[in-house]
């Protein structure tokens, strides 16, 4: 089945299938991968299981924590005895797990729900003999628990409820004075040339004096947004949240990075969330890739700065701040961002650490040029983002206390 050129029987149909499994446990598998899963199958120099298994794993695996998923799918999709039973144990809820062991599991639990009914899994649990019941009156509600939950722990369940609950947000506006004014009664400027103008219509022998007042109007937001392999579970969570922010206030303009910059604006705008998605999708190209920061701030700043960044324009930085390039070039760009931006938020994801400390080059390079620094990893720091959107900078997010603590 493995060899002789192109692939027989059912083996490109159970690979399509493998890879929407392996897309419902978590893993960012989508059709360009599925494809290239297909050719390797079609060379015709798979001979072995152990072939078959790395060459799915070169084309689906693109960060270390996901090969404990890919592994279990990988021997229970295609038939290793004995894992059926070890897999199922995961959709029981367990009491308590260690700490360390937080990702692997909750990974597992993806996987569990990717390939079993869940309906089935119900009435086994309750035709199973001896069960336990118990009073939650006085236990956490589900949805507090979701609320501090991080994005990387949630199941599939969860995370769906995650995307309607980032919907429910509310997003809080700010308007601020710009240098234009408009006519108002009791304003406490007076309107020379309406006032000269409505006293020629008179002849000249009445003057009434009108009076302005200075336009408010909520400045522009940039967001900046790291789709990398290390942030793309909170990346795409964030996205939701962009959508309902780019359909409550006008003039936001998205941009996605990784290796390359790309524009969604327009592919956000999308009434609905779903087809949003799919326009954002197939506009990218380095979704889970590396990072290039310093190269993909350079490229904004010399192609769109004078385009979007106007009127004290607010900028959304998302991303870890884990560059591989020239730290210099980082730093150099976050400077130029600084001086055309009236105010930026970095949201960092490893900020869901307690012990996080900035030792790495560059996020100390991009430190000393934001005016906040906050978490983005669970739907807490989403709605706390919200109300930051239109409150000024507090102390407690202050980068400099990273600085000094670093």
């Amino acid at each position: 089945m493995l060899s002789g050129g192109a692939p027989s029987g059912r083996l490109a149909f159970n690979i399509m299938h493998f890879a929407r499994v392996l897309r419902e446990a978590g893993l960012p598998v989508g059709p360009g991968h599925v494809i290239d899963a297909l050719d390797a199958a079609m060379i015709g120099t798979l001979r072995s299981r152990e072939d078959f298994y790395w060459t799915l794993h070169a084309v689906f695996v693109k960060r270390r924590e996901q090969k404990e998923i890919f592994d279990q799918a990988f021997h229970v999709f295609w038939k290793k005895p004995k894992m059926l039973e070890q897999l199922m144990q995961l959709m029981f809820q367990q009491i308590t797990r260690p700490a360390d062991e937080k990702a692997k599991k909750a990974g597992f639990r993806r996987l569990a729900e990717a390939m079993f009914d869940k309906v089935e899994a119900q009435s086994r649990r309750e035709e199973k003999p001896g069960s336990l019941e118990f009073d939650a009156t006085f236990s956490h509600s589900a949805l507090e628990v979701l609320r501090a939950k991080d994005f990387e722990q949630m199941t599939v369940t969860e995370q769906a409820q995650a995307r309607q609950a980032i919907a429910r947000l509310r997003i809080h506006r700010l308007e601020i004075p710009t240098r234009r004014y408009r006519p108002f009664h009791s304003g406490a400027r007076i309107d020379l040339r309406r006032t000269l103008k409505g006293s020629l219509r008179a002849g000249g022998h009445l003057i009434d004096l009108a009076r302005r007042e200075r336009q408010w109007r909520e400045p522009p937001l940039v967001v900046l947004c790291d789709i990398s392999g290390s942030c793309s579970n909170y990346s795409r969570m964030f996205l939701h949240f962009l959508h309902g922010l780019m359909n409550d206030r006008e003039r936001v303009s998205v941009f996605l990075f990784g290796t390359r910059l790309t524009n969604i604006t327009r592919e956000l705008k999308r009434r609905d969330v779903d087809e949003a998605m799919m326009k954002v999708a197939s506009a990218v190209k380095d979704w889970s890739g590396g990072t290039r920061i310093g190269s993909a701030l350079k490229e904004f700043n010399y192609k769109w700065t004078r385009r979007v960044l106007t009127q004290g324009a607010h900028v959304l930085l998302m991303t870890d701040g884990l560059d591989r390039e020239d730290v210099s070039v980082l730093e150099t760009e976050m400077a130029r961002l600084s001086r055309s931006a009236r105010r930026i938020i970095w949201l960092n994801p490893l900020l869901r650490y307690q012990g996080f400390e900035a030792r790495a080059a560059g996020i100390r390079a991009m430190m000393p040029y934001i005016d906040e620094f906050r978490p983005v990893h669970s739907l807490d720091s989403l709605a706390d983002l919200a109300a930051a959107l239109a409150a000024p900078k507090r102390a407690e997010h202050d980068p400099r206390t990273w600085l000094k603590a670093g």
